[in-house]
Parts: structure tokens; sequence; C-alpha cells
């Protein structure tokens, strides 16, 4: 009887590699999920949920003023354009929080320019859907709304 060992055939190494496979593929997984961390639940829950009330009586005194803002984009900028409210000219606070790369948020303030739009650098935004927050200077209003870049037609906050 003259048998070829074990590892000179094909149904051994395909047995094999059906398993072996699968450990590959679960060590490649942990790895993207430990280079990608998911952040959906903040360590301090607690004081960012008494912070809602707070906005929320921003949000009502926004509405209380007529405070209206359109967002438009020409280009590589978002404009938004003041149209509702005591307009004095003032600078603004407008967050950009990503919906799933933190990464990415953005707290920027910004000024009018000689047209009386306040010019958002866009660059540094990657395209996907963004909560977008506008606060008065003082902290005194605030204008929230979700919103997709890029934005092909205006978006209003109201």
């Amino acid at each position: 009887m003259n048998a070829t060992p074990w590892y000179k055939q094909f149904w051994p190494w395909f047995l094999i590699l059906l398993p072996g496979s699968v450990v590959i593929a679960a060590l490649m997984t942990i790895k993207v999920a430990v280079d990608n961390p998911v952040a959906l639940v903040a360590e301090d829950y607690y004081k960012k949920g008494k912070g809602i009330n707070q906005d929320l009586s921003r949000i009502t005194q926004a509405r209380n003023l007529g405070v209206v803002f359109e967002l438009t984009q020409q280009n590589d900028t978002l404009y938004l354009i003041q149209h509702g409210g005591p307009s004095d000219g003032a600078a603004i606070e407008v967050e950009f929080h990503h919906t799933t790369l933190p990464r990415h948020d953005r707290i920027m303030m910004l000024t009018q320019d000689a047209s009386g739009r306040y010019p958002v650098p866009a660059e540094e935004l990657v395209n996907g859907n963004w909560q977008v927050m506008i606060d008065a200077f003082d902290q005194s209003w605030r204008l929230q709304q979700r919103i997709a870049l890029p934005v092909d037609q205006s978006v209003w906050f109201r």
C-alpha cells in the first residue's frame, strides 16, 4: 500500500482553510473595531442631560425674538444669512456636530462680511449628516437644525 502523506492531499488543507479563514476574518473585525471606537454615549451624560433643559429655554427665546437664519452654499463656502430677529451685526457661534464622526466636530465664531452674511468655511466639513447649532454671542438664544452636506438648496433655521 503506497499512500501519500496527509499534508500532500487536497481535502485536509481544504478543511483547515475554512476555520482558518474565519479566524482571520474575526481578527480583522476586532482590529477595525479597536481602531474606530463608537462614541455614542458621553461620559458626562448626567451633566449633558441637565444642559438640555437650558438649551430648550434658549430655543424658546430665539422663537420669541423671531430669529431666523438661512443657510446656503456657494462653491466651498457656506453662508448664514439672518432674516429675522435683532440684527445688530454681532458675532455668532456656530457648532457643527457630525452624527457619527466626533473628530470632525467644529465650533466657530463667525462675523458678518461686507454683504451682511456670515461665511462658514466648508472645506473643514466632510459630507454627511450634521447637527448645526447657531448661538448668540452672549448665549441668550439658540437655533438648531439637522442638515446634510453638501447643501443643494437653502436650509432654514427657525
